[in-house]
């Protein structure tokens, strides 16, 4: 499925100095079908009430769809955001939240991805889901 073959340590490199490393993301697998990566659950990433940012779970997850996008497609086109919704199921207070990006469709101009976000007892916290537009260079 992926057109371009990144180590963990390559995603991680092209994410420094971005809200991506500023959130404590972490790439930790890149899979047959799906890309993982986790996020801890913060002074970063929380809001004034003590529980995960509605908003840092939606950079997360564009973030996860995003890089999978990128992925799955040659060097000759990229990948960029049309709509990302999300719902949350339930709040986090801390620890590390897990988020599973894997394609519903990957066609020549558009892609959708499904990312769900779990708690560190795999309880679903948010679904979200992501369109990217497919563009030549």
């Amino acid at each position: 499925m992926w057109m371009k073959q990144h180590s963990l340590q390559d995603m991680q490199n092209a994410c420094i100095g971005t809200l991506v490393a500023h959130l404590g993301i972490e790439f930790l697998q890149i899979g047959t079908e799906k890309l993982t990566a986790r996020m801890p659950v913060d002074h970063r990433t929380c809001q004034p009430m003590g529980v995960l940012h509605g908003g840092a779970s939606v950079a997360f997850a564009e973030t996860l769809g995003g890089a999978g996008a990128y992925l799955s497609v040659d060097e000759q086109h990229y990948c960029v955001g049309l709509e990302i919704n999300a719902n949350h199921i339930r709040p986090v207070r801390s620890g590390w939240v897990t988020g599973v990006a894997s394609p519903l469709h990957r066609g020549r101009s558009t892609q959708v991805w499904n990312i769900d976000i779990r708690n560190e007892l795999e309880q679903l916290v948010c679904v979200s889901r992501l369109t990217v537009a497919v563009l030549p260079r």
